[in-house]
């Protein structure tokens, strides 16, 4: 088993806490179920918030999914002009089989503008 790490973002319409949670949720579901880990395979998760959202910590809403066990940290994102508004990203530390190549880093709603080098 390797040590990896996948990155995740996605683009919320609002700073409003029950956006946060929703999106945010959808994030780590999307993330696991495209790289065919469970929480269990987690090692821990950074998770990023661009300035203009307040309302909710990321980390709540894995939370309130069900993923208990597994270390979270929140940050603000770096506040770069005429950079990409509301936007939650994720670095999540994974146990897997799967090489660096097989891993599919998830950019949703807005946030999938971020790269569009990877495949959709």
């Amino acid at each position: 088993m390797a040590v990896r790490a996948v990155r995740g973002a996605i683009q919320l319409d609002a700073d409003d806490r029950d956006a946060i949670i929703e999106a945010t949720a959808e994030l780590v579901r999307a993330v696991l179920e495209r790289n065919g880990l469970d929480p269990d395979d987690l090692i821990s998760v950074v998770f990023t918030a661009t300035p203009d959202l307040t309302a909710e910590f990321p980390a709540y809403a894995a939370r309130a999914i069900g993923i208990t066990d597994v270390p979270f940290l929140c940050a603000t994102e770096i506040d770069v002009p005429g950079s990409m508004p509301r936007v939650v990203r994720l670095l999540a530390h994974v146990e897997t089989g799967r090489s660096r190549e097989e891993l599919r880093h998830v950019y949703l709603r807005g946030a999938a503008a971020l790269r569009t080098d990877l495949p959709r």
